[in-house]
């Protein structure tokens, strides 16, 4: 093969390793072990009652690096860990009782994707009753979480979406291990 063969296919690499990867809601979701974990320490104050207001924060990624998390793909995966472990109501009605805001204040990543990445998050949670706007929860929840080398070797930004989901999932397992713990 000669070496001008070789250009076109070491620019489509680069191309494909510098496209923005961003992060999905599944994978930020609870896990099913988990979920089926906390379900059964839930509070019947809390089962079915909690609606989930518009996420705030969170930032699109960009078209041709990094990787970032959208406000509605964190909105997504609050509303399936929410419902998984039964404090979302499967229909609008009746109301519920509670309402949880959330807006992540701080997604903090590398410059430059090493090795191993690390990213660390920060999401500020409320939980409001709804009847007379009173603040029953409310904590800034910040922790970080890493991927490693060997799970993108190609691509530094499959590397931050890797660890931006594994942060945000961790983050919303804190979030509903609190939560559990009330007795409003």
């Amino acid at each position: 093969m000669s070496r001008l063969a070789l250009i076109p296919a070491a620019l489509l690499t680069l191309t494909l390793a510098g496209c923005g990867t961003p992060s999905q809601p599944l994978p930020m979701a609870i896990t099913t072990a988990d979920a089926l974990q906390i379900r059964g320490w839930v509070p019947d104050a809390l089962q079915r009652q909690i609606a989930l207001a518009e996420v705030q924060g969170g930032e699109e990624t960009g078209r041709w690096w990094g990787s970032k998390v959208s406000a509605a793909a964190l909105q997504q995966a609050l509303d399936e860990s929410l419902y998984a472990v039964g404090m979302k109501p499967a229909a609008p009605l009746p109301v519920p009782r509670f309402e949880l805001t959330a807006e992540l204040v701080q997604l903090e990543q590398p410059l430059v994707p090493a090795v191993g990445v690390t990213v660390g998050v920060a999401v500020r949670y409320t939980l409001l009753e709804k009847a007379d706007g009173r603040v029953v929860y409310q904590r800034l929840i910040a922790n970080n979480n890493e991927a490693r080398f060997s799970e993108a070797i190609v691509s530094p930004n499959e590397r931050l979406r890797i660890a931006n989901e594994r942060a945000l999932r961790a983050n919303i397992n804190l979030l509903l291990r609190d939560l559990v713990t009330l007795r409003p």
